[in-house]
């Protein structure tokens, strides 16, 4: 009897990583930018504070200054209403915690309020696809509030204090727009080059998913850019060259291409530098864009959002049972730190919330990862207390550098930037009033053990079955966008026709292979469709080159053009 029914079979718990989870990665190619916009943001703010000698209300315009980390991969155009939200939302969370810490202090409530908070914050970040850093700033933020002593009448106030450094934080981020218009979209473009040039050097399966989900990105980048401009052209024409490597010639029959890897290299390094992008010649047969078309795409795609995050927030969303871990699993580390006499338990909650990924495996590494950041961030608190104890400028600088360090290290791994982000939150509990350093660093190592363990319980005892519901739904979707593009190229399609129907099927390709990787590290699930997934993906690849070969995408090997 064939064995092909049980060969994709999966045991119900995936086995958990421990070296891979720490090993070290190549850093961002923009990992400076956060960190210095972070620095650049808290900068004006806290000087002020210092030289007014109010110090102690560093938290709230910290609130304000920590929204300079999101929207980094963005383009201006996006960037400047999706960090404006940022900022609404944080300044939302933390009107919430501050008003129930004005008009309650009993724990119970405040430990339950901070749960449900971190559960709705992860749950509109994750539908909304916030991030990177996601919720977790949100919360941390939030959670924080909640057991600061505080006053109706002060809320206003404190409130002002972040949103008014919110506000120089997207004047932070939005600024360079006035330096390099294009800089999110050239780098976007040169990611995918790469990733197109590392799959013609070794192709593969794994390869050319990777690939296709950088060019994917790269297209969705310049479509947010707004009106096409003579640079973003030029980039298209770029990307239309590597979704030919990727779909045409050699890479198509499994064969390295060196000579057009070398190519996209050269290309992606010129597209990321500051000089003029590269001329690539044109492709024949290539659709022209009509004029005005990419305000329809726009509306398209805006609307397309709207109903994604509306059917995240539903009762029926694969987003729910993320949410329902990080309710239950926060709710269990607040209390079980308040059992155990932690005065400030709203780091349990906070690292408990930090451990949930979409899948327990990815919250099993991020939980090794918290763990032997944090251990070690309190080793650096240790050593600089002597420093931050001689005054308020050392303290502020201090948390400067720390804030500067997080955003450097984190890319590298969670826990190297965990390293500077537990001293940074321990400074911040520091400048509100002088504390024992024992207890702080005692408080800090029991709460990080408390909600790492419980975190994972959560992950564990709560079970997300929508995953492989979400791998079905997906699968349907790749089938039946390559049902469409079969249907277009059997008729005589138009190469404007040919190129949207390409396009879904690259975003269908990557959202399957996502849902894949997400279900494949859940605990508890039914056997996956491992093998319909393989074929479609492959089925899905051929008709994409034969999409491109119709589009007239494979001409004779272009050369580098003038820069």
């Amino acid at each position: 009897m064939s064995d092909t029914s049980i060969r994709f079979r999966r045991p119900s718990a995936p086995p958990l990583p421990v070296s891979a989870a720490l090993r070290l990665a190549r850093p961002s190619d923009q990992w400076f930018k956060p960190a210095l916009s972070v620095v650049c943001a808290a900068l004006a703010p806290n000087l002020t504070l210092l030289v007014l000698g109010r110090l102690d209300l560093v938290m709230y315009t910290m609130a304000g200054s920590l929204c300079a980390l999101y929207g980094h991969g963005l383009p201006y155009a996006r960037r400047a209403g999706t960090v404006a939200r940022v900022v609404l939302g944080m300044v939302a969370g933390l009107a919430v915690s501050l008003v129930t810490a004005s008009l309650t202090d009993s724990v119970v409530v405040l430990v339950a309020v901070g749960a449900l908070i971190a559960a709705v914050q992860k749950a509109l970040c994750d539908a909304g696809r916030i991030g990177p850093p996601g919720n977790v700033i949100f919360t941390f933020v939030a959670t924080a509030a909640l057991f600061v002593p505080q006053r109706l009448t002060e809320v206003p106030g404190h409130l002002a204090l972040a949103l008014g450094a919110g506000t120089v934080a997207w004047l932070v981020t939005a600024g360079p727009a006035l330096l390099r218009r294009e800089g999110p979209e050239r780098r976007a473009t040169a990611r995918a080059l790469d990733a197109a040039a590392a799959c013609a050097a070794e192709p593969g399966h794994r390869g050319r998913h990777t690939a296709a989900a950088a060019l994917h990105a790269a297209r969705q980048t310049l479509l947010d850019a707004g009106r096409p401009t003579p640079v973003h052209r030029q980039l298209e024409r770029l990307l239309v060259h590597a979704e030919a490597t990727l779909t045409g010639g050699a890479v198509a029959e499994g064969r390295a291409d060196t000579d057009r890897a070398a190519r996209l290299r050269a290309w992606a390094a010129l597209t990321r530098a500051r000089g003029p992008v590269p001329a690539a010649p044109p492709t024949p047969g290539a659709a022209a864009e009509a004029p005005g078309a990419w305000r329809a795409v726009r509306r398209t795609r805006r609307r397309e959002a709207r109903r994604t995050l509306l059917r995240g927030l539903g009762p029926r969303s694969p987003h729910m049972p993320i949410a329902l871990r990080t309710l239950v699993g926060c709710a269990l580390a607040g209390y079980a730190a308040v059992a155990l006499g932690v005065d400030r338990p709203y780091w349990a909650v906070v690292t408990a919330a930090s451990v949930f990924q979409v899948n327990v495996t990815l919250s099993w590494n991020r939980a090794l990862q918290r763990t032997l950041g944090n251990l070690l961030g309190v080793l650096a608190f240790a050593a600089v207390v002597p420093l931050i104890r001689t005054g308020p400028a050392a303290l502020l600088g201090c948390l400067l550098f720390f804030s500067f360090g997080a955003e450097a290290l984190i890319t590298r791994n969670y826990w190297l930037g965990s390293v500077a982000v537990t001293p940074m939150a321990l400074l911040l509990v520091e400048a509100g009033g002088r504390h024992p350093a024992g207890t702080l660093i005692g408080d800090r190592v029991l709460d990080t053990l408390i909600g790492v363990a419980l975190g994972l319980l959560a992950a564990v005892a709560v079970t997300n079955r929508r995953a492989a519901g979400r791998v079905d739904r997906a699968l349907a979707a790749a089938v039946g966008a390559r049902a469409a593009a079969e249907r277009t190229l059997a008729g005589p399609a138009s190469a404007a026709a040919l190129d949207a129907d390409g396009r879904r099927l690259a975003a269908a390709l990557v959202d399957l292979r996502d849902a894949r990787d997400a279900a494949a590290g859940e605990w508890w699930q039914r056997t996956l469709p491992e093998e319909e997934v393989l074929e479609a993906e492959r089925a899905g690849h051929r008709t994409l080159a034969a999409t491109a070969q119709r589009r007239g995408l494979h001409g004779p090997a272009p050369t580098i053009g003038a820069v």
